[in-house]
């Protein structure tokens, strides 16, 4: 089998839960196939899978790494993804491209918020999902509690296709229920097995759920409905030919038993992966856009070419590389493909399969296969390679917005470019992060996912790329206006000895809505005052409130009337006039009773029942209001407000609160006035640095 036919093709991603074994399963997969003779670890840092050096430290994975074996004549194309939200974008990246989803789920931890979030995205990109419940050597652990909660969560589709019989240390027995047979694993963790006939109570247990499984099958179509009732039940045959559509429609959610670190259940995982799994056959078309962004259909049978690159590594020492997934026709090295999305076109080089940072060269890739190019010289991750005359644009990966934000401060002058070209090629591999210099906040800022994204980030750009940076908190967006009433006179007045400059205005200051930003008006009368420096005026007061007055930050929510003033026949102008202005609103501003606002954020919270507690006492401990709760499941969504000062690294709070298993997203709200005692500390900072003459750097 070379994999040229989409229906031997199984494409998928591995995704669950941080510590649910996905990386320990992907192993005993590549171990189970004879792609690897030794199994790895996930702590000695020796698996396949997590070999960049960020993982094999931390012990996690950081990438979705694309993995790839052979089972009874069917190629396998899985990628194994992280199970850390703070790099879903790379979880997203695999299932843009699979044909299912593996869902991995700890049998210790049960649904994680990961489970859920990770299972969302698969039903977004519209493929099925295949349940294994993993970890049953570590305890007795009491699985039909198990199956009834992945049921109450995901649903009655659910069912189990194993039972463990010997959960806890020395597992090595299931109860297939397909078979109706026992199967026993070796304990060296060859992942070899010998069946034998279900006797006793298992026999019991099995027919039982044998039956409902025939049940479950005839109920997922109504031609198999009317030939159960007909004949009284399903054969055999008939009942494996009907597996397969109901894992299409999810009418049926397989679930699986295994011990991954064990190898105990894989292999049997595997056999019913090859026979049951989705194919590219199951999709055998895909939407996208021509060149006129008219809605078309991509066919797999199709003879135009049409791959979709959906990552990208960069690797200096063994060269960089296009992630890609055929879509239509094939892919072959020393082709030339349309880039649709750079509109530029590129030489394919040399082609590869991938498992972890071993590459097996190929000369030619199908469709319905994935591989890697060599780095293509201006192609990136969500781009579309086409054929010229018949021009397509697939759809692009939508990532989570990151809002978890770091200030990069370089250390040593003139490395700016060093950082620039830096930081490209990291968003080259990870489009889940943004940078950009924030003109507000003079500052580099660069927003992820979660906090340990940022962390990797980070490294990543110190270790590769030789940067000498430092992470700084991002400075607060804290806004200013005021409670009261007021007017000011000023009167700028200079003579150099030529031309001079004069000018007088009165300006009224008055709190406005808030939200509603600065409204600047005027209503001069007579003529004091030329109309023709209103705008001058309102340059000036523009400049202050941009500047801030009571503590250095942006002004908001003000009304501000310019209602008199003089002028002088020769040495009035423009820059006395913004002068003035700018000079007559700090006054009026400052008498009117100004306050700071911050920034509330709105959090939601996802966390076991048991850490509720612990999550709301800290909440409450960083000024927090508590909106609300609800249940999802096991798990408990705390509905919060926070202001935003205090929540710098509360992603990194969060997972050592709850063990890991808490997730909490993050957007801005609304603002609100501070409290007298943090806003004195904030006044006095600022006047201290207006008088050393650093207020505009740090604010």
């Amino acid at each position: 089998m070379n994999g040229t036919r989409p229906a031997d093709i199984r494409n998928f991603a591995i995704i669950g839960h941080a510590t649910c074994g996905k990386t320990t399963l992907a192993e005993a997969m590549l171990f189970c196939s004879g792609e690897i003779h030794r199994l790895g670890s996930v702590p000695q840092g020796t698996t396949v899978s997590d070999y960049h050096v960020g993982e094999q430290q931390r012990h996690i994975s950081i990438h979705g790494t694309p993995l790839n074996c052979q089972w009874l004549e069917r190629r396998f194309n899985f990628i194994d993804t992280p199970g850390y939200l703070d790099f879903s974008g790379e979880a997203i990246n695999a299932l843009r491209v699979a044909d299912f989803a593996l869902v991995v789920i700890h049998a210790g931890h049960g649904i994680g918020v990961g489970t859920e979030l990770m299972w969302e995205q698969a039903g977004n990109f519209g493929i099925p999902r295949i349940i294994v419940l993993n970890g049953f050597d570590k305890e007795k652990y009491d699985f039909d509690a198990l199956v009834q909660e992945v049921r109450e969560r995901f649903g009655a589709a659910v069912f189990p296709l194993d039972v463990p019989l010997d959960p806890g240390p020395g597992f090595h027995r299931v109860l297939d229920v397909m078979r109706s047979e026992v199967v026993s694993y070796a304990a060296d963790r060859s992942g070899k097995y010998t069946e034998e006939a279900a006797t006793g109570a298992d026999k019991a247990r099995v027919d039982t759920l044998h039956k409902e499984l025939i049940e479950h099958i005839a109920e997922s179509d109504d031609t198999l409905l009317e030939k159960y009732f007909a004949e009284g039940g399903l054969s055999e045959d008939v009942l494996r030919t009907g597996i397969h559509p109901a894992i299409q429609r999810q009418a049926f959610i397989p679930l699986l038993c295994t011990s991954a670190e064990t190898n105990v259940g894989v292999a049997r995982m595997m056999d019913f992966i090859a026979k049951y799994g989705s194919s590219p056959e199951d999709r055998q078309t895909v939407g996208a856009q021509d060149a006129s962004d008219t809605p078309v259909l991509v066919n797999l049978a199709g003879k135009e070419h049409v791959a979709y690159v959906f990552k990208t590594l960069t690797d200096p020492q063994s060269g960089d590389l296009s992630l890609f997934r055929v879509y239509s026709g094939d892919v072959h090295t020393n082709m030339e493909l349309y880039n649709s999305d750079r509109r530029i076109t590129e030489r394919i080089g040399q082609l590869y399969r991938l498992n972890g940072k071993n590459r097996t060269q190929v000369d030619i890739l199908y469709a319905g296969d994935i591989g890697a190019a060599v780095k293509l010289k201006d192609t990136h991750t969500g781009n579309t390679l086409c054929d010229v005359k018949q021009v397509v644009s697939l759809p692009k990966v939508t990532y989570p917005v990151p809002y978890t934000q770091a200030a990069l401060k370089l250390n040593a002058a003139g490395d700016e470019e060093k950082l620039a070209s830096g930081l490209a090629a990291l968003h080259e591999e990870d489009n889940a992060f943004t940078y950009h210099t924030d003109p507000e906040l003079h500052q580099f800022i660069i927003a992820a996912q979660g906090e340990l994204h940022l962390e990797v980030l980070f490294e990543r750009l110190k270790r590769r790329y030789k940067v000498d940076v430092s992470l700084e908190p991002p400075r607060i967006r804290y806004r200013e206006t005021v409670r009261g009433k007021s007017e000011a006179r000023y009167r700028h007045k200079k003579q150099t000895g030529g031309a001079g400059q004069f000018a007088e205005v009165i300006l009224r200051v008055e709190p406005a809505a808030r939200d509603s930003g600065v409204e600047f008006t005027e209503s001069l009368v007579g003529q004091d005052v030329d109309r023709v420096f209103v705008p001058s005026v309102e340059k000036g007061v523009k400049t202050a409130g941009n500047e801030g007055v009571h503590a250095g930050y942006r002004v908001t929510d003000v009304k501000i009337e310019f209602c008199g003033g003089k002028m002088h026949p020769v040495d009035s102008k423009d820059i006395a006039f913004q002068i003035a202005g700018y000079f007559a609103f700090r006054e009026a501003f400052q008498a009117a009773k100004p306050v700071v606002l911050e920034p509330i954020h709105e959090l939601e919270i996802r966390v076991p029942e048991e850490f509720v507690g612990r999550v709301v006492g800290d909440l409450s401990g960083r000024r927090g209001r508590i909106l609300g709760m609800d249940v999802a499941g096991r798990l408990q969504i705390i509905k919060a407000q926070v202001p935003a000062a205090q929540l710098h690294h509360y992603g990194t709070v969060l997972r050592s609160l709850t063990g890991g298993r808490g997730l909490h997203s993050e957007r801005f709200g609304h603002y609100e006035e501070m409290p007298a005692d943090q806003e004195k500390k904030l006044v006095e900072e600022y006047q201290k640095a207006r008088a050393a003459g650093t207020a505009n750097n740090k604010h």
